[in-house]
């Protein structure tokens, strides 16, 4: 059986990605590519809807495809807790899925996860991220959910330690987590966790060198979940078993060796 794929935002860096791991995957046809600006009526007829569009245009993309009956896998940048939680009702009404995934990069999500399971440990811990400067939201969906996975994890020893947070330079606190977003030409995308205790600090950094090779595989991981999924789900990590867990994994999918290539990741300490 053939899905039939709706990309909204396809003609854009992540949306080009997207649309040629779908034109080349088995069992997938792409039955419409959407800007930002098309008439959201073209969804009609798709199986999924994938949205790769902006953070202005992509809660109306989201709200547009579940009203049809249709599940939505979600790749834009900034969909923090609380504006999932905006269209989660509408969600779980219809008895559609929609997932939300803030990087499709197989080392970010061991990145973040690293951070989240360090995160106990270590009182002060702030967020670092680069993008290139044609990125319109900041801080990015990665950071934004780096830091919840942070504070998820520090639940029992509370709220990390950020003094003068009241002074713009000290960055946007995000789940009591400072993060400080840099726009430059010259780089994809760079996410650099600092995490801080007595006498010792431990940084875990994420470089995304080629994005294409970097996300096909987290793109075909997800658009294998989303075909079936119900209800609300959030990050790569719930579909891939990468040995340090947040919550409980949904499923598994096999990684190929090659599958984290264009990235590279790095854990150091002092």
């Amino acid at each position: 059986m053939t899905t039939r794929v709706a990309i909204v935002g396809g003609t854009g860096k992540l949306g080009g990605v997207i649309r040629e791991v779908v034109e080349t995957g088995e069992g997938y046809e792409v039955a419409a590519v959407l800007g930002s600006r098309s008439d959201l009526a073209e969804l009609d007829g798709a199986d999924l809807v994938i949205d790769a569009s902006t953070p202005a245009v992509s809660i109306d993309v989201v709200r547009a495809a579940i009203e049809r009956g249709i599940n939505v896998l979600v790749g834009t940048s900034g969909w923090s807790n609380e504006r999932i939680a905006l269209v989660r009702p509408l969600v779980d009404a219809s008895g559609t899925g929609a997932v939300f995934i803030p990087n499709f990069s197989l080392g970010s999500v061991v990145g973040s996860a690293l951070a989240a399971a360090a995160a106990p440990f270590f009182p002060s811990i702030e967020i670092v991220e680069a993008h290139r400067e044609t990125k319109v939201d900041s801080p990015s969906g990665t950071a934004v959910r780096t830091a919840e996975l942070i504070a998820a994890a520090r639940e029992k020893v509370g709220p990390v330690q950020s003094p003068h947070v009241d002074q713009r330079a000290r960055g946007q606190q995000v789940a009591s987590v400072p993060i400080h977003s840099l726009r430059r030409p010259g780089v994809v995308a760079r996410q650099e966790t600092v995490l801080s205790g007595a006498g010792e600090s431990l940084t875990i950094v994420h470089d995304t060198i080629d994005p294409a090779t970097a996300y096909a595989p987290g793109i075909r991981i997800a658009l294998a979940a989303a075909r079936d999924a119900r209800g609300v789900i959030v990050g790569l990590d719930s579909f891939i078993d990468i040995g340090v867990r947040t919550r409980p994994v949904r499923s598994e999918a096999p990684i190929a060796d090659d599958d984290v290539s264009g990235q590279v990741a790095s854990v150091t300490s002092a």
